[in-house]
């Protein structure tokens, strides 16, 4: 029997999203075009739209519609950066957590290659927490410095949820602008954007049972990012590109229905994530577990997240034993699998490196059963007992 447990990474389109985009993909029509048949298109992209703000608390005219997250976040951290140096050149520091995916990272360090941008990284406490108050102390070493303050809504890898609605209180405070990627958080926590200060919020499809392929940033109406393509202009003028109707309107219905049923999903996981924890903790207590957990608890951690280490294992080496024991799973983020580098979200934590590389990161889904959760604990014994004497070869040889 076969267990997927890497829904961070991707999860199942849901039947009615697959039903929207079909009926999508039979129709004829350019949003951008003025005849019946654009006019056509142009409807369902705004209806959509309309759609997704009234779920996630924001205004129809802030929700820009781009190929997924990680265009969003480049987006709102190159472009966002860019506009305050048009505006003023002494703002080219940016604030960001350490703990970020790549989507951000890697555009904060193109900025600082290729631009001379500052950052300034905000390290996590031992749970992957980043503090308002940490933020703040950072934000107040030269406010008018800052062009940017992003922190993520929940981390990918440890499952870790922000404070963001004190964090934006904070840049708000200083007013500076406020993106938080909140790619894995919608669905499994509340995303309210009506009730979290953030100016650039950044979600996508394809982690909620929506199409692969596209997402939104949602940004305030006093944000104006330097566009990263030109073209027809599209998306008040932020995103130029023909806008894909079909995947805008599978989209839609995701949000819809991450929205409606978070409660219910969320107990259901958060039920399946703690027989999976404390089942692998029964297996071997010398296994940790990342990031805050408290059994029950759907707040301070994602419930579909479970994040371990293994001591004496290799991450890859446990992967690919579950692998071919049926059992599907990541070693942290899939943007990052394959790679021989421990996770720098473990090493913000102050997990060392030997330890970070027995990470194993098993994430549920909407799919998800106890059959999932049984499958992966009955391979687990031997999964262990392999790495471990690989990985005890490779030293005795090395």
């Amino acid at each position: 029997m076969s267990a997927y447990l890497d829904h961070a990474a991707t999860t199942a389109v849901l039947p009615e999203v697959v039903d929207a985009v079909t009926e999508q993909l039979g129709q004829l029509g350019n949003a951008s075009s003025l005849h019946t048949a654009g006019r056509r298109a142009r409807r369902v992209v705004e209806e959509s739209r309309e759609s997704i703000a009234e779920h996630l608390g924001c205004r129809p005219s802030e929700v820009v519609f781009t190929s997924g997250g990680t265009e969003s976040d480049n987006l709102a951290v190159k472009g966002t950066w860019l506009a305050a140096q048009d505006a003023d050149p002494r703002r080219d520091r940016l604030v960001i957590s350490a703990v970020e995916h790549h989507a951000v990272i890697d555009p904060v360090e193109h900025l600082v290659r290729a631009r001379g941008a500052r950052v300034t990284w905000v390290e996590p406490d031992r749970t992957g927490l980043v503090s308002a108050a940490a933020v703040r102390a950072a934000v107040e070493q030269d406010p008018g410095s800052v062009a940017l303050v992003s922190v993520m809504w929940a981390n990918n890898e440890v499952g870790t949820v922000q404070p963001v609605a004190e964090i934006g209180a904070v840049a708000a405070e200083h007013a500076v602008p406020f993106h938080t990627d909140a790619v894995q958080a919608l669905g499994q926590v509340p995303v309210r954007l009506d009730e979290v200060p953030a100016d650039l919020v950044t979600l996508t499809g394809h982690k909620i049972g929506g199409p692969l392929g596209v997402g939104v940033l949602v940004a305030g109406r006093d944000q104006a990012p330097v566009p990263l393509t030109h073209g027809g202009g599209q998306e008040r003028q932020l995103r130029s590109g023909t806008l894909n109707v079909p995947g805008i309107a599978g989209l839609a219905v995701a949000v819809a229905h991450a929205v409606r049923h978070q409660a219910d999903h969320a107990a259901h996981m958060t039920a399946l994530r703690d027989s999976l924890i404390q089942g692998a903790l029964a297996v071997d207590p010398t296994i940790e577990v990342s990031g805050p957990w408290v059994p029950g608890d759907g707040d301070r951690r994602l419930p579909g997240n479970a994040h371990l280490r293994v001591p004496g294992c290799d991450g890859d080496s446990l992967l690919y034993l579950l692998d071919a024991a049926g059992v599907q799973c990541s070693t942290g983020s899939a943007c990052q699998a394959g790679l021989p580098q421990p996770s720098h979200v473990l090493l913000a934590m102050g997990v060392s490196e030997d330890e970070a590389r027995g990470a194993l990161r098993l994430t549920l889904g909407h799919r998800s059963t106890g059959a999932d959760v049984q499958a992966f604990l009955d391979a687990l014994p031997a999964a262990v007992d392999r790495a471990r004497r690989a990985r005890g070869a490779v030293r005795r040889t090395g």
